[in-house]
């Protein structure tokens, strides 16, 4: 049992509510002696809860130099609507191989590149996801400076020149947290480039390469007649494969046999062969240097020229060969493509010279992942530094208006490479694996209760030991979830927070808080407590026909004035703005005025964005309801996904006059005398609730 978790060991209590179930699944090996319980309720249907009796309920955060508390109280494991911090599905995240996959298409068990801090640098390591899920958030675009952009929610993070930063935050109240600013640098080597496509030119490309840098052929002739061979030896088997592969689809047919045996100095090498004149015609045919070549076969050649002559060591990409023809062609590629080269005589025999990439790792991916060698071994960045100097400043983050399916995955590092810079993941999910539970399904479905919670934080706040130190609650899994309105453990803990005047935050998502403002109320007029909708408008037939399946804006309206009564900041995103639906100034001023009355501190405005998916859905809906708008939507959105940007502006604009006649604009509370003061922990003491 891994000891990290021993503090869940004690045996359940007795006279547990409800009815006891079977363990079904078997019970958890690292739950021993715990309560295993299902309910007949719909909003529990297909869950497990776990009743443990735990040993310690404070626990310290691992890397607490990174996230701004030290100490956390989880009364559960696992969530039921387990928040997740996510990005764009079609994302490339760099693998072991050195190739590119979208985020989506991700499996349990894939090897990738994360990050690790070695001595004075933070390192490229391999390793493993463990987990992978996908949900609907409301989507970021980040923009840098070299063109990189990334989608993501603005509760990802990425790693910045000042540490990891949220995609949004606030320097202030109840959404403080480190957020990116157009003043941030990303740590990485910036975009990854596209790979080639696999066409007959490319194929031409690699096999001149390959051929010409490492194959036997020629004929022979003598009295008695002539003799034809073609033959390439190989250590590694990708580049060898791929060649035999490329020569069967033009027609050529090859032999395999075994050049070498593996010896204790070197590896084993196969090889193919050919000795029919035919075949040997053709090769020659499809190695010739062509009088204009065009980017697949560029491509296709250098890819081929590396697997057969090129290295990658020490961080020095490298290209040899002693034929000056060969070297002019490899020289002429990597200028098409913008790369810098220097050609060095290293006083080897038989005038073998090198061709050195310059431009350090980022140009060292751009060429791997830009040509695609077979050889993959070569295009390891394992152990390698992360010093790029790519130009990687943080130029927009702009809100795209929609909810989005977003992914993501835990890795055994923490992090993984996403388009070329570092990126945080959910580090919760893998939590579930200590208990002999997946991070997937089983964190939403198989959810561990500390059903001894509130007596523990009052005898842990009374030892002597403890110093009355920040307390962060739901940032592991929301502490609010479903369960919570059955088990009832969140009163127990902010009444033992309120008794001993111990400073805490709450992260939730869950309008079960609503249930503990007396609570709260109480424990904010002796301690700092740090606590935090989206409202894009208050029609509710409007409502009922574009988000059936929300609260309706009078609920979450409700739950913004019921938490800024207590003294709370809350913010409002007014998403999505309809355009023809919801954008006219009667829709804009109605709806600015109920979320000011509810006492939001400021409110932004986010018009409609149709990412294609949601652009045919949304265009289907609209020729059903409002046919009348339809030409409309078609110039608004004719050149792509967004509004025009004067449209955009426009909408900003009326959406800050109507805050303003409102007594409501960016959080300025100066402008409302009346509007509550709500407490204003420190930095380090407060937790975005959005």
């Amino acid at each position: 049992m891994p000891m990290r978790w021993a503090n869940l060991a004690a045996p359940p209590a007795e006279g547990a509510p409800e009815r006891a179930a079977p363990a079904t699944p078997p019970l958890p090996l690292a739950l021993p002696g715990a309560t295993v319980r299902t309910f007949d309720t719909p909003g529990f249907a297909g869950m497990t809860f776990y009743e443990v009796q735990a040993k310690s309920i404070i626990n310290r955060v691992p890397g607490a130099s990174r996230v701004p508390f030290e100490w956390t109280i989880n009364p559960y494991r696992g969530c039921s609507h387990a928040c997740v911090y996510c990005l764009g599905g079609d994302t490339p995240i760099l693998m072991a191989n050195g190739r590119t996959k979208p985020l989506q298409d991700l499996e349990i068990g894939d090897r990738i590149y994360g990050t690790e801090r070695r001595g004075a640098y933070r390192r490229y390591v391999v390793t493993t996801v463990l987990a992978k899920w996908s949900t609907t958030k409301m989507a970021y675009r980040i923009t840098l400076a070299d063109g990189t952009t990334l989608i993501a929610s603005g509760d990802h993070r990425f790693l910045s020149d000042r540490g990891w930063k949220y995609v949004t935050g606030a320097m202030q109240g109840s959404a403080q947290r480190p957020y990116l600013t157009t003043n941030n640098r990303l740590i990485g080597t910036g975009r990854f480039t596209d790979a080639p496509k696999d066409s007959p030119d490319y194929r031409r490309g690699y096999l001149c390469g390959m051929v010409r840098g490492d194959a036997n052929l020629g004929s022979y002739h003598y009295a008695t007649g002539s003799v034809h061979r073609f033959r390439l030896a190989l250590a590694d088997e990708e580049a060898l494969r791929r060649a035999e592969h490329y020569l069967a689809e033009a027609g050529v047919e090859t032999t395999r046999f075994s050049f070498a045996p593996e010896t204790p100095q070197r590896r084993a090498i196969s090889a193919i062969r050919t000795s029919r004149r035919g075949n040997i015609d053709a090769i020659r045919e499809l190695i010739q240097w062509p009088a204009n070549p065009g980017e697949d076969w560029r491509r296709g050649f250098l890819a081929g020229i590396f697997d057969a002559e090129g290295s990658c060591s020490q961080g020095i990409l490298r290209i040899s060969n002693g034929d000056d023809e060969i070297l002019d062609h490899v020289l002429g590629s990597l200028a098409h493509f913008d790369f810098r080269a220097v050609l060095e005589d290293q006083g080897l025999p038989n005038r073998v010279r090198s061709v050195r990439l310059t431009g350090g790792i980022a140009e060292r991916l751009r060429f791997f992942h830009l040509t695609d060698p077979a050889i993959t071994r070569k295009r390891s960045i394992e152990g390698t530094a992360l010093k790029c100097q790519a130009n990687l400043r943080v130029t927009s983050i702009e809100p795209l208006g929609l909810a989005l399916p977003l992914w993501d995955i835990t890795t055994g590092t923490g992090d993984f490479i996403a388009n070329g810079v570092v990126s945080h993941n959910c580090f919760a999910r893998n939590t579930h694996t200590y208990l002999d539970l997946n991070a997937g399904a089983d964190f939403d479905q198989k959810v561990i209760v500390k059903v001894n919670a509130g007596e523990l934080v009052r005898r842990e706040l009374a030892a002597p030991r403890w110093r009355g130190a920040h307390i962060a609650m739901g940032t592991n899994v929301d502490c609010y979830q479903r369960a919570e309105g059955r088990y009832q453990l969140m009163p127990q803990i902010i009444a033992a927070l309120r008794d001993f005047a111990n400073p805490f935050s709450i992260l939730t998502k869950g309008t079960l808080l609503l249930r503990d403002l007396p609570l709260l109320r109480q424990a904010a007029e002796v301690t700092r407590v740090g606590v935090s909708y989206s409202v894009g408008f208050v029609d509710e037939r409007l409502w009922r026909a574009v988000e059936p399946g929300t609260p309706s804006p009078r609920r979450r309206l409700d739950a913004v004035r019921r938490l800024t009564d207590a003294g709370f900041s809350v913010g409002v995103l007014m998403a999505p703005i309809l355009p023809g639906l919801s954008d006219d100034d009667e829709s804009i001023d109605a709806t600015v005025a109920a979320v000011a009355a509810a006492g939001a501190t400021s409110v932004s405005a986010i018009p409609l964005h149709l990412r294609p998916g949601a652009r045919e859905w949304y265009a289907n809906w609209l020729a059903r309801e409002f046919p009348h708008l339809v030409p409309r939507y078609r110039e608004l959105y004719r050149a792509g996904s967004y509004a025009p940007q004067a449209y955009q502006r426009e909408l900003t604009a009326r959406v800050r006059i109507a805050s303003r006649r409102h007594g409501l604009h960016r959080g300025e509370r100066g402008e409302n005398r009346d509007l509550p003061e709500p407490p204003s922990p420190p930095a380090a003491e407060q937790l975005t609730l959005l």
